[in-house]
């Protein structure tokens, strides 16, 4: 039964795992801000000011962006380069044979798989093409 269940469902691994790193990203977030938190009470029970190194950390989204950059990382411009061209057609390739081939008898599933990551590979090499700045390798 288990099997079965998972022959159905195994494409769930992937939005799942994104959801369990997001959460533990997350966590690790919320450890370092409390970490911050609990020193800067230690300077103030001390009766001293915190470093202003240590109060702009609890500015940044994430402990591992700089202090430059105050902007949040989802909502940083992501380059686009040949590469994920080359990597969206190649899977989409494989994903075409696979429903060709109807590989595990899920032809159907695979034939969607590849026209979406097809269209992937049209978007990124029209907004490759497209770039002002040229594109990046």
């Amino acid at each position: 039964m288990f099997e079965d269940l998972f022959r159905q469902f195994w494409w769930l691994i992937f939005p799942i795992s994104a959801f369990m790193v997001g959460a533990w990203r997350s966590w690790l977030s919320y450890q370092a801000n409390r970490e911050t938190l609990d020193l800067i009470k230690t300077y103030a029970a001390a009766g001293r000011d915190p470093p202003a190194e240590l109060l702009s950390k609890l500015e940044r989204r994430w402990p591992d962006e700089s202090l430059d950059d105050h902007r949040p990382r989802y909502r940083r411009r992501r380059e686009r380069s040949w590469y994920q061209v080359v990597l969206f057609g190649l899977l989409s390739a494989g994903f075409a044979v696979s429903a060709a081939t109807d590989l595990y008898g899920s032809g159907e599933a695979f034939t969607i798989v590849a026209f979406v990551l097809g269209a992937l590979c049209v978007a990124t090499l029209v907004q490759v093409l497209l770039d002002r700045n040229g594109p990046t390798i």
